[in-house]
């Protein structure tokens, strides 16, 4: 049977494919792309790691999966001297090949999974209590480590951080959103580039994890372009088991077909979608890959407040078609102010790109102002001075009912919009019941977006904390091992960033120190098996 595609197919990811073919000791003239009626074989090659998403999840991960070991450092003191103790016992071992659970006890910080918390401990320790200490580690490049991966992004790497709206600075310090083996102030000063501050603007950090692939030798295991449309186990049947032995954690869970016959096994995963070339056209592939680390963040679906005539075109939802329609002077002389939904920081850019372009603002929430959990209340106003700015109006200038609205900006507190209207109206209803109904020149709803996981059986609702709930990263985050970051409910399906509940980048680079050490440990223990035999009797 002939497994390969056209030659238009063969040749996508074609010379990825004879690297693949180079390192796994096959001769493989193409990619494993297969035409829909045709049934996957052994013979096709099966990537140990196929990783979707190539933000800066996904590139910190491919960096591990390289072979980048980081190790303590020989003159490093760590400030924790509990945790300093634990790594001087195994200070020969890089920290891939140590016991994250071990060195995780007892320590805390600002995300709920413990080895994130261990990894920027490492990298930034004693961060949040405002110091800027150096890193305990340092990186060596371990080729016999490298585990075979390729990374699948939309775009170029970097992820949603190529789509932000430029003119906004980053919540978190730049040092914070630097990758391991890079600082972000080496790379601006190669650059030559001028950081007047320690927060930056998205499209430097979009530039810098494009440069930071380049510049590790990561540009191998990456592909663009690139949407992923399905992925799916395989299985087999029981009979031809014994061939597929060494394929860990493969044939451990077994389906009962509904007719009686005999129990399935579930295999490899099968990755399907397509690559869109230059020309617009799409090229189908088909990859099959033991594991599959999903890192695709959470900016794929804004959310959405689901009333009437939130589908009118001027009903955006999204910072970048906003500060388009400002940039384009499509507001400007707008009698009507604009509708802003939302109380998260980028419910608060949208109104400082308003507020700092003369258009007059009408600001919704459904919140409290004294609320704690407001974001507003958790960042030190020294640090950032703008959004306390708008912190300051939605408390001082809100909206009362024997007023009318401020010149630039009012501000409606505790309230819910339920409905917008075609001649762009909006209906407004206050905690107390009260509707109001409001004149706008274009709505913004921001508030907060969602992962899309079309991709997986069920969009993934089956591998959440709550069954049959969409993913969110608040919410409803994807259940994990806290060690392994593998999937609770799916076995050799790891998930790491936004997705697990980790929202900064400073927190995503422990999921794949995670990953990272659990694939380790296994191709440790399938060499050792193949080492020792055949393949035979006596595999367990």
């Amino acid at each position: 049977r002939n497994y390969s595609a056209t030659e238009s197919e063969g040749q996508l990811l074609n010379s990825f494919a004879q690297y693949f073919g180079d390192s796994l000791g096959k001769k493989i003239e193409r990619m494993p792309l297969l035409e829909e009626t045709v049934l996957p074989g052994d013979s096709l090659l099966t990537l140990p790691v196929v990783v979707i998403g190539n933000g800066p999840s996904g590139i910190c991960l491919s960096y591990l999966l390289s072979g980048y070991r980081p190790y303590l450092s020989p003159e490093a003191v760590h400030p924790n001297p509990i945790l300093h103790t634990k790594l001087e016992e195994a200070r020969h071992l890089s920290i891939v090949d140590q016991d994250l659970e071990y060195l995780s006890e007892g320590l805390e910080g600002r995300s709920s999974n413990p080895v994130a918390v261990l990894f920027d401990t490492l990298l930034h320790p004693d961060a949040d209590f405002g110091y800027d200490y150096p890193s305990v580690l340092h990186w060596k490049l371990e080729q016999h480590n490298y585990i075979p991966h390729i990374v699948l992004g939309k775009g170029p790497p970097g992820g949603a951080w190529h789509a932000m709206e430029g003119s906004m600075l980053t919540i978190s310090f730049g040092d914070w959103m630097e990758l391991p083996g890079l600082t972000f102030k080496e790379w601006a000063a190669s650059k030559r580039r001028n950081i007047k501050s320690d927060r930056v603007m998205p499209e430097e950090i979009a530039c810098y994890y494009k440069h930071y692939v380049k510049v590790m030798g990561l540009q191998k295991n990456f592909r663009d372009n690139v949407y992923v449309t399905s992925v799916s186990r395989l299985y087999r049947g029981k009979d031809d088991e014994d061939r597929s032995q060494l394929n860990e954690n493969i044939s451990t869970r077994h389906s009962e077909m509904e007719d009686g016959q005999k129990p399935l096994i579930k295999r490899n995963w099968e990755v399907r979608g397509y690559q869109r070339a230059t020309d617009g056209s799409h090229v189908p592939f088909c990859l099959f890959a033991e594991n599959v680390a999903l890192a695709t963040g959470t900016f794929d679906c804004p959310g959405r407040l689901h009333v009437e005539g939130e589908d009118f075109p001027f009903v955006l939802h999204s910072m970048s078609d906003f500060g388009a329609a400002v940039s384009k002077g499509k507001l400007r002389g707008k009698a009507d102010p604009v509708l802003i939904v939302g109380a998260g920081l980028t419910a608060a850019d949208a109104v400082l790109c308003a507020y700092n372009n003369s258009i007059p603002v009408i600001h919704v929430f459904r919140r409290r102002v004294t609320d704690s959990s407001l974001i507003f209340k958790q960042l030190p106003q020294k640090l950032y001075p703008e959004y306390h700015k708008v912190y300051h109006m939605m408390c001082t200038q809100s909206h009362s009912g024997d007023s009318n609205l401020h010149s630039a900006y009012t501000s409606f507190p505790e309230h819910n919009v339920l409905s917008f209207k075609p001649e762009m109206k909006c209906v407004l209803q206050s905690a107390s019941g009260l509707k109001k109904i409001l004149k706008f020149s274009v709505a913004l709803v921001l508030i907060g977006s969602h992962p899309n996981l079309f991709f997986l059986k069920d969009q993934g609702h089956s591998i959440g904390h709550h069954l049959n709930q969409p993913i969110t990263c608040k919410g409803n985050p994807i259940e994990i091992d806290p060690y392994t970051y593998e999937c609770t409910k799916e076995a050799n399906l790891f998930a790491l960033g936004p997705l697990v509940g980790d929202n900064f980048v400073r927190f995503i680079k422990g999921g794949a120190l995670g990953i990272a050490r659990c694939l380790a440990v296994r191709q440790k223990k399938k060499h050792e098996l193949l080492g020792s035999g055949d393949g035979g009797d006596g595999v367990p």
